[in-house]
């Protein structure tokens, strides 16, 4: 059982990596301006649920007069797949 919980985090792992991968090349892709828009409408839900979890964390810090622990690794993994799914979202919406 162990054996195989450790293969599914490995590839839990790799998918986080290639989602990274992906958001940062189809942030650099141009396109015409449906996609643009698509990609800016993306970006900026994307940029405010980053931002809110942000503000959640100081706000628990200061609260619990702790140091704040952010994993960067998590923090860019949570990014990838808000991104992710609103990009599929307005896709789907604004057709591609």
């Amino acid at each position: 059982m162990g054996d195989a919980a450790l293969v599914l985090f490995g590839i839990f792992l790799l998918t986080l990596i290639v989602l990274d991968i992906l958001m940062i090349v189809s942030l650099l892709r141009t396109g015409d301006e449906r996609r643009q828009l698509i990609v800016w409408k993306a970006s900026t839900s994307t940029l405010l649920v980053v931002v809110g979890g942000l503000v959640i964390d100081i706000v628990e810090s200061v609260v619990r007069m702790e140091a704040m622990l952010i994993n960067p690794f998590i923090k860019l993994s949570v990014t990838a797949m808000v991104y992710l799914l609103t990009l599929l979202y307005y896709k789907k919406r604004y057709g591609d």
